[in-house]
Formats: C-alpha cells, sequence, structure tokens
C-alpha cells in the first residue's frame, strides 16, 4: 500500500517534470516532507485550455455518488489489479485519472522491535509520478476534490520491504495516462505495471516519520544502519 509519502521540489523542477505551467504554483507548498491521508495535495490532471492542470485535492476517495461522505470509508488506494470491477474506483479509472507528484513514498519493514521505515524513490533523486484517481463530489459546502493512489505487487527492491507498491506512471506515458478519452482497460492496465526496480533507490530513514506531527527535511536523511 502507499500510507505516506514526500514530495519536495522547487516550483519550476514541478513545472519541467509535469508540464504545467509555472504561475499556478505560486501559492502551493512543494516542501512536504511527511504527506499523510486526510491532507490536501497537488495532483496533475488532465490537459485543458493547452495546459495540465493542477488541482489541489484531499488524499481519501469519495466518489461522486456518495450522499453522505461521513459514513463511507475514504479509501486512500486501490489495487489496480481490481479497481476496474469495483463501483468505488471504476469510474475514476476509466475517465479521471491524475499523476500524484511525488519525490519518495515510505513503507515500513517488519523485524525486530518495531517496523524500519524506508524512504523509496528514483535513483536519481529525481520527481516522479504515482498513478492516482480523482473524484469530484459536490457537499454542503460545495465541491470537493478528492483522490486516492493506485498500488500494484512490488517490484524486487521494493518486494524486500513491503509486497505491494503505488504504481509509478512513466514520464512517456504521462498524455496518455492522463487522457480522459482512454477507456480502454487493457491500455490503461499496461502502464500501470510494478516500476523497473533498478531505476529506484530505497534506505532507511528515522522512526520519526511514523509521526504525521513530523515534517521535516532531517526524515529523509538516511540512516548509516537499520535501527534497533
Amino acid at each position: 500500500m502507499c500510507g505516506r509519502y514526500n514530495l519536495n521540489t522547487s516550483a519550476r523542477a514541478f513545472a519541467d517534470a509535469y508540464g504545467v505551467v509555472l504561475d499556478v504554483l505560486r501559492d502551493i507548498n512543494l516542501a512536504r516532507f511527511n504527506i499523510a491521508p486526510t491532507q490536501t495535495l497537488p495532483v496533475v490532471a488532465a490537459v485543458t485550455g493547452g495546459e495540465r492542470q493542477v488541482l489541489m485535492a484531499r488524499w481519501g476517495l469519495i466518489p461522486a455518488w456518495v450522499k453522505d461522505a461521513g459514513a463511507l470509508q475514504q479509501p486512500i488506494n486501490a489495487k489496480m489489479e481490481t479497481a476496474a470491477e469495483k463501483p468505488m474506483f471504476r469510474r475514476a479509472l476509466a475517465r479521471s485519472r491524475v499523476l500524484v507528484p511525488a519525490s519518495g513514498f515510505y513503507e515500513w519493514k517488519p523485524g525486530g522491535a518495531r517496523k524500519q521505515p524506508f524512504n523509496i524513490g528514483m535513483a536519481d533523486g529525481g520527481l516522479f509520478a504515482m498513478g492516482g484517481l480523482l473524484e469530484r463530489w459536490q457537499g454542503p459546502e460545495g465541491e470537493v476534490l478528492s483522490y486516492c493512489v493506485l498500488t500494484t505487487a512490488a517490484n524486487d527492491l521494493v518486494s524486500d520491504i513491503h509486497a505491494r507498491m503505488p504504481v509509478i506512471i512513466a514520464p512517456e506515458h504521462y498524455a496518455q495516462w492522463l487522457a480522459p478519452d482512454l477507456v480502454r482497460g487493457d491500455a490503461i492496465a499496461a502502464m500501470a505495471t510494478p516500476y523497473a526496480a533498478g531505476a529506484m533507490r530505497a534506505y532507511p530513514v528515522s522512526t520519526r516519520v511514523n509521526s504525521v506531527r513530523n515534517d521535516g527535511p532531517e526524515l529523509l536523511e538516511p540512516l548509516p544502519e537499520i535501527e534497533d
């Protein structure tokens, strides 16, 4: 699964990586080191007016057809293998896919007295995009945008830490992933296979990441060895 991630970048690097207009990032905090469910984060949606949209959405999906959001579990993840079959996800998978920008994601490896958190990302330390689903729910106070992160089986790197990992969309597939007219399940699934392990890295970090109250660059510092 994916229950925490980080996004630490400049506005220029973000704009270049995801093909968005630099100006729209002016008031968005792009230094987030311990992103957690229910928080509001930037996602990248389909092209409109010649440019991709940056939308601020809440992590925890609320489907448009839900009447009482408070009475429903709001999933933060969806399994890619079964999303097309689930009423909760199938409409968004077919019509409302987004990119979830990230610098890394956290997973916890069992062992010893407590689980060891790892930061996992690209081998070059660069930005990447997790595959996400977006929904627009009309609530009593207006529209609420929400999203979840798709997951898949872990690759050879991540499987030593956890059995699942986020779907990572290759940059050359961004346009196709975002295209709302792409509804063929096989074409969507082909972009959502486990990302190449050789292009990624993972390293242990402090258990301070366990608390959502901690949010600073020190959370990304690699440990010299795994904590006991």
